[in-house]
């Protein structure tokens, strides 16, 4: 229940930033479309967005926290904790700027290292690495946001940072809308690319702001003083590297995948990452919120030596992940053609453009479960201080992506890109449980084979739903916006109607949890 409740917390108000988030790429497409512009900026906005998750929310977060929360529990508890945040954020804020600093020096080299392709092209190669370096400042705020985070994270205290991104989604939106001003009747899409480009680092500043008031509200200070490499700050970088690798083979991907995708037409680059975009949805929902909840309840079951407790929570978080994604995945793959014509097409996104990122996101989400899966088996590792296992894996994967790629770009271009992400992911997520199966830290009971059998019965009942209203209603994607809202209706309407419903009958559904629940909510509306 206490899982349940904070995955609840951090899904609600992802939820929230989800739907500005998918407000700020609608108009992001309408208004650039996918051409010269719209490729510079994704690249620019994956450099710092990319490390953001491999080091501050991924290798960061997976070893401070358990470190943290530790300290936290000793005997001299609150102490403890308190001068091993100010060690590392002393030592933290230094190597954020030096490594922003020299990033930015030499941005050239890393655009061409990613992206040499755009020289073919006049201005855009230029304008790529301009646009870069006005992001990448983002770095630096948020990865002191993302320590902020985890300090509250560590004291059960998840709202705030599920917030936080609400307020990078507005900013971009007002990025956008201030970009189509400038832009004016001129048509010359880098006025847009220059406001956006801006606006990513001021939300992290906006962000920073936030939870700097956040942690101060929560009785927390920190002393900023010189930097000293103590033993725990050495410890934690030696965590840190090898999690850097480990946390982030999804990351690491995004890296590969964005190499290939510059080698191919204008406007794939972009067309991966608004695709990518509705694959996020549902992962950052469901597996963000469960792998931010678990590791420090994971660590503190471990820490108190009680296993049981620790099997327990993680088959609960594998039960609720799949419960969620499974019928994600198969919607998203179904329901694409409906949802790219809905809502991305117009403006300078064309009918085209939405056909090929509809086939584009069906072969990320086949990926969906394995992506949502991996947050909640890496903490099974992290907890115990254990980062070298998952580089193993990880460097597996990757290396398999690489080969993936290399045979499977030419032929089916930027969709058999996707398809090999998500097989990599689905290869990481096997290597990592067959560690944990072996070592004794976590199992597949029959129990949750069972339940999980059971959501394939509900999957499979929506989907043929799905199927069927897809085939007559298609046309209605493409009319006017109240014709494309009911039409959008009835499709998710029915679909989770279905699911839930057959769900529960099949029990699919934890019926003792759910009547749980609402007694709860009964006995709190009295």
């Amino acid at each position: 229940m206490s899982l349940l409740r904070h995955t609840s917390t951090i899904a609600g108000f992802t939820i929230i930033s989800r739907i500005f988030g998918f407000v700020r790429d609608i108009l992001l497409a309408r208004v650039l479309g996918a051409g010269l512009a719209g490729d510079a900026y994704q690249l620019a906005f994956t450099l710092p967005n990319t490390f953001r998750r491999l080091f501050a929310e991924g290798a960061f977060s997976v070893a401070f926290v358990p470190m943290y929360s530790r300290r936290l529990a000793g005997e001299n508890g609150q102490a403890e904790a308190a001068k091993f945040a100010d060690d590392v954020m002393s030592v933290f804020i230094w190597i954020l700027l030096v490594f922003s600093g020299l990033a930015m020096l030499i941005m050239p080299g890393i655009v061409w290292l990613l992206a040499s392709e755009f020289q073919s092209v006049p201005g855009k190669f230029d304008l790529a690495v301009f646009l870069s370096r006005m992001t990448f400042p983002y770095l630096f705020f948020i990865s002191i946001v993302a320590m902020l985070t985890g300090l509250l994270n560590a004291r059960s205290k998840f709202a705030p940072g599920a917030i936080a991104p609400i307020l990078f989604n507005i900013v971009l939106i007002c990025g956008i809308g201030t970009g189509y001003f400038w832009r004016g009747t001129s048509g010359d899409d880098r006025w847009v690319v220059y406001a956006l480009s801006g606006a990513v680092s001021l939300s992290g500043l906006v962000q920073l702001i936030y939870l700097w008031w956040e942690v101060h509200r929560a009785g927390l200070k920190f002393h900023l003083q010189m930097p000293k490499f103590t033993p725990e700050v050495k410890q934690l970088g030696m965590v840190i590297l090898p999690a850097t690798f480990g946390a982030g083979i999804y990351q690491i991907s995004q890296f590969v995948d964005t190499f290939f995708a510059t080698s191919l037409p204008q406007g794939s680059l972009t067309l991966l990452k608004m695709a990518d975009r509705l694959n996020q949805m549902p992962l950052g929902i469901v597996g963000i919120a469960l792998g931010t909840a678990i590791l420090p309840m994971l660590s503190r079951h471990i820490q108190s030596d009680d296993l049981q407790r620790a099997q327990d929570l993680q088959a609960d978080a594998f039960e609720m992940a799949t419960l969620l994604t499974l019928p994600a995945a198969a919607a998203l793959a179904i329901c694409a053609p409906a949802f790219t014509n809905a809502f991305f097409v117009g403006g300078k996104f064309t009918l085209a453009d939405g056909a090929i990122m509809a086939s584009i996101t069906a072969a990320l989400v086949a990926g969906l479960p394995a992506y949502v899966i991996v947050k909640i088996l890496n903490p099974g590792f992290f907890a115990r201080s254990d980062t070298k296992t998952p580089v193993y894996t990880a460097l597996i994967s990757l290396i398999f992506n690489i080969i993936l790629n290399v045979f499977v770009v030419r032929p089916w271009g930027i969709v058999g890109l996707a398809g090999a992400t998500a097989a990599s992911a689905s290869l990481n997520c096997l290597l990592l449980y067959i560690v944990l199966h072996r070592r004794g830290w976590f199992h597949f009971t029959g129990a949750l084979g069972n339940r999980i059998a059971r959501q394939l019965l509900a999957t499979a009942a929506m989907s043929a739903l799905l199927w069927w209203l897809m085939g007559w209603m298609m046309p209605y994607f493409s009319d006017d916006i109240l014709t494309r809202v009911a039409a959008l209706a009835i499709l998710v309407g029915g679909g989770m109607a279905v699911y839930f419903a057959v769900g529960y009958v099949v029990g699919a559904l934890d019926r003792e949890r759910i009547n749980r629940l609402l007694r709860r909510n009964r006995a709190a509306a009295k």
